[in-house]
């Protein structure tokens, strides 16, 4: 059968149904050999499980095995502490840079291992330094410069070593049509005009790896332009052959530096088609009297990267770097360091984990080195596949059927050819259609209840992806993850699932396991259970008189006093006022306060479940509060109060002035309206009493002698006289001509 799966953070690999071998996965796997450990339908991958569940299913810990993964360091000499002024000089191997050399790690699948690595860049190490100069055409205006660059660098670098070798090379191009001009005379000299050029070349090694500095800047100074047609020159060839002719470049095993001086671009990957060129370079050194020859046919640091080669199948590595001034880098960044001088030291946390164990369990070899340097790190990777009970085995032993397979680690491991529990079945004896009937409950049609394979007539249950939750039974019947739960667990975190039942712990009881027997949560104050108003079911009071709530029936929400009894302590959170503000906090944080706007939003009991109690207080400001006091679910009391206090209201000055002016003012109007009306009155009455007074009067008509004489007089000149009588009467005159 393949390795069992039983979980993404448990990988089990190996443990075969027909090997008592037991692999060991993460941190959380155990193996252990009690011979009828067993139950039955369990396979014998079952063996392997957490500590905390193989503890529960009877296995002692003296029969556990948990190996652990380990470091040992091999080699681990000390990076060199060294000045450039000391008179000792040291070979290339026996300076150090990088700490330790060389691991050997123990890995357990999922248990990952750290180990610390130290990077110095070591003072006055060797160094060989290779300049390679572009001589096209288009270095004309430049070759000066390039031939000073070249000796200011000899000198630069003598001052940071003493044990210093450069060489120099120079390449053109390709020496094919079209990159450069194959007639006689052009092949001669390639310039135009009167320039004196050298004849073309591909790739020269003008100057082997030497400590003679004088003989590299003579050399260097004597270089003369050659030329070409088209603009990208060939040297990527040429870095190819200095990179791969090591002895004919004379590279040592140190720091190996090149420096690659041009002004042009460089041809890429299919550009040689054009000359007829279509092998890819070899990869192979092809120097002759120190020049390139198959050009026809193919085509100083301050950072420190460290790079490995590739990593065993199922095997990973993370790197965190503590470069200078503290910095720490993670994930890509923590494989480098920048701006390292020459003497500085930095460090790196190294992490490897494997999640599998490769095929044999064999060792495996891996080398991390700084990108750059020849010196690397070894690490050799062993790999903890088996338990050590599996050394110890009973070959031939009589309890796997006569002697027809190993006993090891509490099971049979048979030998081929055999199957089975005890390896009691041979393969090729074996009738599938004769067995499966000893697989099926009660002659039923299903096999192992459709939870578990017939191995050799015997029920072999299958694993979950959880490796807490199994099959069990002879025909894989029952299962321990398919009880009643309570509170989102299995049994109600009291007990144990066992074919489907649970099994529950001591005082609790009910099919989840969640009925607590222990009455001392349902003792009350006065040491009464439920405060003798209640029964208490489960660890939980049910109050029979239904106005009775609380952990114990102590509360009666609708009870008189409930609104006098919390008036101080609602009075002082909701309004910081009253005779409890001072001890607020300790006193009063016994309900849950929540405010509303006003009076309608409070709830109301018709909507409610559970009793509630309408309060109406009044402080010491004569204003009124109103709240909402009750106890839900038994224990969680609620508080609603209205944010605003109703008080009293004060006069208010502006309606009284303005209504005592309004009332003046009216008051004034009425009276001088009636004071008009009676005088209409008493003038009309006036009036008509004058009228007949008028008709009533007799006048004299005897005619005076004086009156006579002035009348006829008066007549004489036609001139009529009218008495006029005025009446005033209340200022309104009335005039009546006669």
């Amino acid at each position: 059968m393949a390795p069992y799966s039983l979980h993404s953070a448990l990988l089990l690999t190996g443990a075969l149904s027909n090997f008592g071998v037991f692999v060991i996965a993460n941190d959380n796997v155990f193996s252990f050999s009690v011979q009828d450990f067993l139950k039955q339908g369990e396979s014998k991958s079952a063996r392997c499980d957490e500590l905390k569940s193989l503890i529960t299913k009877g296995c002692s810990k003296a029969k556990i095995e948990n190996p652990r993964g380990s470091i040992s360091i091999d080699k681990d000499k000390p990076v060199t502490n060294r000045k450039k002024d000391v008179a000792e000089k040291l070979k290339p191997d026996q300076i150090t840079q990088i700490q330790p050399q060389k691991l050997s790690l123990n890995l357990r699948s999922g248990e990952a291992q750290t180990f610390k690595l130290k990077f110095k860049r070591a003072e006055d190490y060797p160094i060989d330094l290779y300049y390679l100069m572009d001589l096209s055409f288009s270095m004309k205006d430049d070759l000066e410069n390039v031939k000073n660059l070249g000796t200011d660098l000899m000198r630069e670098m003598q001052e940071i070593t003493s044990d210093f070798r450069i060489g120099f090379g120079s390449f053109v191009e390709k020496t094919v049509m079209p990159y450069i001009s194959t007639t006689p005379a052009r092949l001669l000299n390639p310039c135009t005009s009167n320039e004196n050029c050298t004849s073309p070349f591909s790739y020269k090694n003008v100057l082997r790896l030497t400590e003679n500095g004088q003989k590299f800047n003579s050399l260097v100074s004597k270089q003369q332009i050659s030329g070409n047609l088209d603009s990208p020159e060939g040297g990527f060839d040429a870095i190819m052959q200095v990179a791969v002719c090591g002895d004919a470049i004379g590279w040592r095993n140190v720091t190996r530096l090149l420096v690659f001086s041009t002004d042009a671009g460089f041809h890429f990957a299919g550009d040689g088609k054009l000359g007829g060129i279509v092998l890819p370079n070899d990869g192979k050194c092809h120097l002759e009297n120190n020049m390139y020859t198959m050009s026809h046919y193919y085509s100083l640091s301050s950072e420190v990267i460290l790079e490995n080669n590739k990593v065993p199948d199922g095997v990973s590595i993370k790197y965190k770097s503590i470069c200078k001034n503290g910095v720490v880098g993670t994930g890509e960044n923590g494989r480098k360091c920048s701006n390292i001088s020459i003497g500085d030291e930095v460090s790196f946390d190294i992490t490897i984990e494997s999640q599998k164990c490769p095929s044999k369990g064999k060792s495996e070899t891996i080398r991390i080195k700084p990108l750059g340097f020849n010196e690397d790190v070894e690490i050799v990777l062993n790999f903890i596949c088996e338990c050590e009970c599996s050394k110890g085995g009973e070959p031939l032993s009589k309890i796997c059927h006569n002697g027809n397979g190993t006993f090891e680690c509490g099971a049979c491991r048979c030998n081929d050819g055999r199957i089975g529990r005890l390896c009691e079945c041979s393969t090729d004896e074996v009738r599938t259609d004769d067995l499966d009937g000893n697989c099926r409950k009660d002659n039923g049609t299903d096999i192992c209840s459709n939870n578990g394979d017939c191995v050799c007539g015997t029920c072999e249950c299958k694993k979950r992806e959880n490796p807490e939750e199994r099959y069990s039974g002879k025909f894989c019947e029952c299962d321990n993850f398919n009880c009643d739960r309570s509170n989102n667990k299995l049994c109600g975190g009291h007990g144990r699932c066992e074919c489907r039942v649970c099994i529950c712990d001591a005082n609790y009881t009910g099919s989840a396991c969640d009925c607590s027997l222990d009455t001392s949560t349902c003792l009350a104050a006065n040491k009464q259970i439920c405060n003798g108003r209640g029964t208490c079911e489960c660890g939980v009071c049910k109050c029979t008189n239904p106005k009775f709530q609380g952990p114990t029936c102590e509360i009666c929400p609708t009870c008189p006093g409930v609104c006098a009894e919390h008036k101080e302590c609602v009075q002082c959170r909701a309004f910081e006022t009253g005779e409890k503000k001072d001890t607020c906090q300790r006193d009063c944080t016994y309900f849950n306060l929540i405010r509303v706007k006003d009076r309608d939003k409070l709830p109301q009991p018709a909507d409610q479940s559970y009793p509630l109690s309408h309060c109406k207080e009044r402080d010491a400001n004569d204003c009124w509060f109103y709240y909402t006091y009750a106890v839900r679910n038994d224990t969680m009391r609620e508080v609603y109060v209205v944010e605003t206090l109703e008080c009293p209201a004060g006069p208010d000055i502006i309606p009284i002035v303005a209504g005592v002016v309004a009332g003046i003012v009216l008051i004034g109007l009425a009276l001088l309206l009636i004071w008009k009306l009676l005088m209409i009155i008493h003038d009309r009455r006036e009036f008509a009493k004058f009228e007949k007074e008028k008709m009533n009067a007799k006048w004299d008509t005897v005619r005076h002698p004086v009156g006579s004489h002035q009348h006829s007089r008066l007549s004489n000149k036609n001139i009529n006289f009218y008495i006029l009588f005025t009446v005033q009467i209340s200022g309104v005159a009335f005039i009546k001509c006669l």
